[in-house]
C-alpha cells in the first residue's frame, strides 16, 4: 500500500493559479536558492517548458530517481512527473543503506499535484494482478512464470514482482529483463504495457501465437483458452500508454510520401504494426540521443509526447523534426503540474509545511525494492 500524505497547506493554491508566470518562475527560483543541494526538482521529459525550466535533472523516470537517490545533499526531492514516478524516487531515496548513511533521515519526495497519475499504470490494480495469478495457478505452475513490471506501474506491482522472483524493466532494458528472466522460467507474465512487451519479444524470436493478451476484466482466464495459456510464453497484460497509442500506421505512409528522405522514430510503448514500419525505435532516452546524434539536414517523424518533440524541433534547428501523429496529443497528466502546483509546493516547503508527500509503506517499498534491484544488476 502507498501512503499519500497532504498535510494542511500554510498556504492555499488559488491565489497562486492567478499568478502569471513570471512572478511565479521568480518565486520559484527563490525558493531554489535559498534550499540549495537540499533541495532537488525533477522534470520528466514529458512535462512543459515552463516546469523544466526549473529543474535540476530532467530525463526519464528511473533515471531521474537513481540520480536524486544518489544526491548526497538533497533531502527534499519534488517530482514534476506522475504519481508511480515518485514512489519510486522515495523506495530508492530512503532505502536502508541511503536512511543509515543519514542517520535514518528521510529524503521526503513532494508530487506538485496529486492528481497527476498515469492511466496505463492505472490499468493494472494490484488486486487484478493477484486474482490473475490465483487463475493461472488453476492450469499452469506459477513456479515455471516470471512476473515482469515496467516501471511505469504502482509500487505495489512492483513488490508483487519482488515477492514473486520477478523484477522490474524500462523501455530501455526491457529485452535484457526478458533475456534473466528466460533463464529463469519458461513463461513471463509481462504488465501493464502489453505493446513494449510485444514489441520487446518479437525481436528475439517469440512468436505472436505465443503471446495471448490477459484482459483483466474477462470473466475467464483473460479471455484466453486453456490451450492458449500452456502454450505461453509471454502473457500480455491489457493495458497501454494513452498518448503513444494515438500512433498508427497510415502516419508513417503519410510522411514517407510527403518528405521524401525522413526517418521514423518511435516509442516501444506504440503499437506493434507502427514499431514495424518505423526507421527505429526505442526509450525516451534513445530518441533524444538519436537526434542528438543526427547530422545537419536530417529529417524525422517522431512518435512520442509532444513537449518532449517540440523541445527536440526548438534544440535542433538544423534538422527537420515533424510529431508523427496529425493529432496533438501530449500527456494529460504530465500536464497538470504547472509552474502554480510547482510554486505552491516549494512556497509551503519553505515555510516549514510539506504537502503531497509521496511515502511508500515499508513493506511494499522492501519488495518493489527487491525487483528494482533484479533490475539494476541485469542493466
Amino acid at each position: 500500500m502507498t501512503i499519500t500524505m497532504a498535510e494542511s497547506p500554510i498556504l492555499e493554491l488559488a491565489p497562486f493559479k492567478s499568478l502569471d508566470n513570471g512572478e511565479l518562475a521568480a518565486r520559484i527560483e527563490a525558493v531554489r536558492a535559498a534550499w540549495g543541494s537540499r533541495l532537488v526538482i525533477l522534470g520528466h521529459h514529458y512535462q512543459q517548458d515552463e516546469v523544466i525550466a526549473h529543474s535540476d535533472l530532467r530525463g526519464d523516470s528511473f533515471q531521474l530517481s537513481r540520480l536524486a537517490a544518489d544526491s548526497g545533499d538533497c533531502r527534499v526531492i519534488v517530482f514534476c512527473g506522475v504519481h508511480f514516478m515518485a514512489e519510486t524516487a522515495d523506495i530508492l531515496a530512503n532505502r536502508p543503506e541511503k536512511l543509515a548513511a543519514r542517520d535514518g533521515g528521510r529524503v521526503t519526495v513532494i508530487l506538485p499535484d496529486l492528481a497527476a497519475g498515469c492511466s496505463m499504470a492505472d490499468m493494472a490494480a494490484i488486486e487484478q494482478v493477484e486474482a490473475a495469478w490465483e487463475d493461472l495457478g488453476e492450469i499452469i505452475d506459477t513456479a515455471d512464470i516470471t512476473p515482469v513490471t515496467y516501471i511505469n506501474s504502482a509500487a505495489s506491482l512492483k513488490a508483487f514482482c519482488g515477492r514473486h522472483g520477478g523484477i522490474v524493466c524500462t523501455s530501455s532494458n526491457a529485452k535484457a529483463v526478458l533475456q534473466w528472466a528466460f533463464q529463469r522460467t519458461r513463461r513471463v507474465l509481462f504488465f501493464p504495457d502489453q505493446h513494449l512487451g510485444r514489441n520487446t519479444a518479437l525481436r528475439m524470436g517469440v512468436p505472436v501465437e505465443q503471446m495471448p493478451v490477459w484482459n483483466p476484466y474477462e470473466p475467464e482466464l483473460g479471455g484466453n483458452t486453456e490451450e492458449a495459456i500452456r502454450a505461453a510464453r509471454v502473457l500480455l497484460w491489457q493495458g497501454h500508454c494513452s498518448v503513444h497509442q494515438v500512433f498508427r500506421p497510415e502516419h508513417v505512409h503519410q510522411f514517407r510520401e510527403r518528405i521524401p528522405g525522413v526517418r521514423i522514430i518511435v516509442h516501444p510503448e506504440c503499437m506493434r504494426e507502427v514499431v514495424d514500419l518505423a526507421d527505429e525505435f526505442g526509450s525516451t532516452y534513445k530518441i533524444v540521443q538519436t537526434i542528438e546524434q543526427a547530422p545537419p539536414g536530417s529529417k524525422w517523424a517522431i512518435g512520442t509526447e509532444l513537449h518532449l518533440v517540440n523541445r527536440l524541433k526548438k534544440a535542433h534547428p538544423d534538422q527537420e523534426i515533424h510529431f508523427l501523429s496529425p493529432v496533438l496529443c501530449m500527456c494529460a497528466t504530465m500536464y497538470r503540474i504547472d509552474l502554480a502546483h510547482l510554486c505552491w509546493s516549494l512556497e509551503n516547503l519553505a515555510a516549514g509545511r510539506h504537502v503531497n508527500v509521496i511515502e511508500v509503506d515499508a513493506e511494499t517499498s522492501r519488495w518493489a525494492l527487491v525487483a528494482l534491484e533484479r533490475m539494476l544488476q541485469v542493466t
